[in-house]
């Protein structure tokens, strides 16, 4: 085998001492020994009993070597010779409990009909391989991000036990291949995007603006997938019913904290983009096997909080997939999500690499950033670019009041303007004649506010009674719209209108 063959099967592997004579494993052996080795595992697990989870189970590694002509505790296979190592089995058996897959349906999937390899779309050297009932994504990784897993898992653990339902990837196993000289890792994931559904347009979302557009390569792809900048000339943002929209932040928002807590950053969203209203494809082909769906909460409905409701009646649920209903301008969208990478903590590489990057430009415009500002920015990107909530019907006929209440309320001070006028004037008239000394010159305009003497009764307790209400009587004078100002054309007897009405004396005495 070439060079450039044994390069491109090894990705995400680690290439062990052996022998010059070995050749390198194809990817049709990698993928026999990956499920072979799963298979193994799974069955020799079923001999355990079941029993709680305990905090050593997380780092326990069994190895098993499997040779070609089998032993007695291994099968015969006509695979190389290969080791297999299993990573924290009683934990992830427990994981796959929880989202209810059973040991004969996981052995199916992962057994029965061979993997399925996918492109990568993006920066990493991992390689994808997908069940052929859609089921299940197999991923490669890097030592250090089993590693780190691998120190995740308690959390993760506790995590799930809190909130089953979640954005974040759903681990269902790790393991570790050797053969021929190559070592490979890989983790076993629910699949977010259902092959059986055409995605009209995908994203590899992060919130970020720098270099954050799809390359030239990805976009001659039959189905690239883009990236924020693409997003935000391409869509208007997606569009949720209110309840859908606020379960699926409320997820995103557990889910961002859960990461920040772990010190997990530069992790993106995987979103997928079906338009309802064009051609379906026709059933030749399509993956049917989601009708009997093996695993809970893994589709996008069932990812969010909370009970989501569709826009419109959509196609046969058969047909959704799990899909969580979206307009975007005139079109119906069924919309597939996950949050993904999230094996990559804030390590020291990591400091370095936002350190380099901020000097040559924005900081805060590169993916690569402290947990807690790329959790922000990540969902502020989302809850307002990406994503946004429909206005109900409701809000027409609040804003017409609102409208009414300002035409009604423009109208009264149009009625009222020409008062505040005579009353600028008449002000103006009282300072005029202050100045000249007639300070009480006119008898005809009196005091905003007269004061009034009364007469003593001679009886205190009477006394005090009537000053309590001259007192009352005065602050409803005050609060009450203030006097306005009379013209000289006005006659008496609408002074001692007002004056009755006010409660006050008919003939009061000015001081």
């Amino acid at each position: 085998m070439s060079t450039a063959t044994a390069d491109s099967v090894g990705r995400g592997t680690k290439p062990s001492k052996a022998s010059k004579d070995h050749k390198k494993p194809t990817a049709a052996v990698l993928k026999g020994a990956i499920q072979l080795g799963i298979g193994y595992a799974v069955g020799n697990l079923s001999s355990k009993p079941d029993r709680d989870v305990l905090m050593q189970d997380f780092s326990v590694v069994e190895s098993v070597f499997l040779p070609s002509e089998g032993s007695n505790l291994t099968p015969a296979h006509h695979y190389p010779d290969f080791r297999l190592k299993t990573y924290a089995p009683l934990a992830f058996r427990y994981f796959r409990e929880l989202f209810g897959i059973k040991p004969d349906d996981y052995l199916y999937s992962m057994c029965n009909e061979p993997l399925i390899e996918l492109s990568n779309p993006g920066a990493s050297s991992s390689w994808f391989y997908l069940t052929s009932d859609d089921e299940f994504i197999i991923k490669t990784v890097q030592h250090k991000e089993a590693e780190f897993l691998q120190k995740l898992l308690p959390g993760y653990y506790m995590n799930l036990n809190q909130n089953p339902r979640t954005l974040l990837p759903k681990f269902y196993g790790l393991y570790c291949i050797q053969c021929s000289g190559v070592t490979v890792r890989v983790v076993v994931m629910n699949n977010v995007l259902p092959r059986a559904m055409k995605m009209h347009y995908m994203y590899d979302l992060k919130g970020s603006s720098y270099k954050r557009r799809a390359s030239r390569k990805e976009r001659v792809k039959s189905s690239p997938t883009f990236k924020d900048l693409d997003f935000q000339e391409m869509h208007e943002g997606l569009h949720f019913d209110p309840d859908t929209y606020s379960a699926l932040m409320k997820t995103l928002q557990r889910d961002c904290r859960v990461l920040e807590s772990f010190k997990i950053m530069d992790y993106s969203l995987l979103l997928g983009i079906h338009v309802s209203d064009r051609k379906p494809l026709s059933r030749e082909g399509r993956c049917d096997s989601r009708k009997g769906q093996k695993v809970l909460y893994s589709t996008a409905l069932e990812s969010i909080q909370g009970n989501a409701k569709a826009l419109e009646p959509v196609a046969d649920d058969d047909d959704t997939l799990g899909g969580i209903p979206a307009k975007h301008k005139d079109e119906n969208l069924l919309i597939f999500l996950g949050i993904i990478d999230i094996l990559q903590s804030y390590r020291f590489i990591k400091k370095v690499e936002h350190s380099w990057k901020a000097l040559v430009h924005d900081g805060d415009t590169v993916s690569v950033h402290r947990p807690g500002f790329y959790a922000d920015r990540f969902l502020n990107f989302m809850g307002t670019t990406v994503f946004k909530k429909t206005h109900p019907l409701r809000g027409a006929s609040s804003r017409r009041k609102k409208n009414s209440f300002y035409v009604v309320k423009s109208a009264s001070q149009e009625f009222l303007s020409p008062m505040k006028d005579e009353k600028k004037d008449e002000k103006k008239a009282q300072s005029l004649d202050n100045l000249d000394g007639n300070f009480y010159s006119s008898s005809k305009q009196p005091d905003v506010l007269p004061r009034v003497s009364f007469e003593s009764t001679g009886n205190d307790e009477e006394d005090i009674e009537n000053s309590e209400a001259r007192r009352a009587s005065s602050s409803t004078i005050a609060l009450d719209d203030p006097l306005p100002s009379l013209s000289e054309s006005q006659p008496d007897s609408e002074l001692d209108v007002y004056l009755r009405h006010t409660d006050s004396p008919r003939e009061p005495s000015w001081s």
